[in-house]
């Protein structure tokens, strides 16, 4: 389908920054965040074309080192963003929410990110991340057409349903969208889907239904377990939950050394369709019947599916207990895990979470 960009009232985009690449600027000892919200608007004024545009800092991270309080204060600004109690009228309460709102990331975990959002929020106007692979400073930045592109997209009421990443003329979904590639400025990519909309200078076309990810109702709604809760209070109730890898001669200490050292949870990325060595496989039986364990496929495209037998086979971890992680990659299983676990969530409840809508 495609479709023009036009409308005769001017929508309101809330820009959301949380440093990363497109905020940073060089240094001696290395590149890092430095610039404000404030300060990439008025470096790209073309986004001015598509919507009256302000912007509010959360943080200044770079997206190597994102801690869980900033994804929850992003959430909540988010959500603040939306419900027009954002901090930029006099007593801290607009009219109006934004008819749109844009969060600025470091691409390192801007997709671990946009997932969170997916499962913390579901808010009835369109959620748009993005980010830069080179710096405004360096040539050939794509941080003004990234920008440009993302406050289009959250200027667009088709787009309000789910968390969407806004990147090289391509808006892909917070559940399928990974960082595929270390430095191309097409980095982000949607292995084993599409893109949902792609865009041009003057329109768009929408390639698949946009769609929030995650079949559960979101943890930080407006009744959802973490509702309300201070977004440093919110951190401190994630509990550690490792990425164990299985592979050639993979054996049981990893697991091990994970219990011993008390985790919530373990996400265990599997090889080909879930399955893992015989060692991780007996030591899962173990390990299931103290904390929840998640099962991930180490490819980039196709769901976990139980097919195998013997130890570590899928078929024997369904019958030991495990949750499969369907199509989310490990990076972002750990986030639902966590997420989940913080929210104090059941066995079911945990499970719901893997759930493709």
């Amino acid at each position: 389908m495609d479709a023009p960009e036009s409308g005769n009232a001017i929508p309101h985009v809330r820009v959301v920054a949380c440093g990363g690449t497109i905020a940073s600027e060089p240094d001696a000892d290395g590149a890092a965040p430095a610039k404000t919200g404030d300060d990439l608007v008025a470096a790209v004024p073309s986004v001015e074309d598509h919507a009256s545009v302000s912007a509010r800092e959360v943080c200044a991270r770079p997206g190597l080192d994102v801690r869980w309080r900033d994804l929850f204060a992003t959430a909540a600004a988010v959500r603040d963003a939306a419900d027009g109690v954002d901090g930029t009228a006099a007593d801290g309460v607009d009219e109006t929410g934004a008819d749109g709102i844009v969060v600025t990331h470091g691409t390192d975990t801007l997709a671990d990110t946009a997932y969170a959002l997916d499962v913390l929020t579901d808010l009835p106007v369109p959620v748009i991340v993005t980010g830069a692979q080179r710096r405004l400073d360096e040539p050939s930045s794509d941080a003004p057409a990234n920008l440009t592109l993302a406050v289009r997209a959250a200027a667009d009421p088709r787009f309000a349903d789910g968390v969407h990443v806004a990147f090289d003329d391509e808006l892909h979904a917070a559940r399928d969208v990974i960082k595929g590639h270390s430095n191309a400025l097409s980095t982000m990519t949607s292995p084993g889907s599409a893109p949902v909309a792609t865009f041009t200078r003057g329109g768009s076309r929408i390639l698949r239904e946009p769609r929030r990810g995650v079949a559960a109702d979101p943890l930080a709604g407006s009744k959802g377990p973490l509702a309300g809760v201070d977004p440093g209070t919110a951190a401190k109730r994630v509990p550690e939950v490792p990425v164990i890898h299985s592979g050639t001669g993979a054996g049981a200490g990893s697991i091990e050394r994970a219990l011993d050292a008390g985790v919530g949870g373990l996400v265990v990325e599997g090889t080909g369709l879930g399955n893992v060595t015989a060692a991780l496989g007996d030591t899962i039986r173990e390990a299931v019947g103290s904390v929840p364990v998640v099962v991930a496929g180490r490819p980039p495209a196709g769901p976990t599916e139980p097919v195998y037998g013997t130890p570590g086979g899928a078929v024997t971890l369904e019958r030991h207990g495990v949750t499969f992680a369907g199509d989310l990659p490990a990076a972002k299983a750990r986030v639902a895990l966590a997420l989940g676990l913080a929210a104090d969530l059941d066995e079911a409840g945990i499970r719901r979470l893997f759930e493709r809508p």
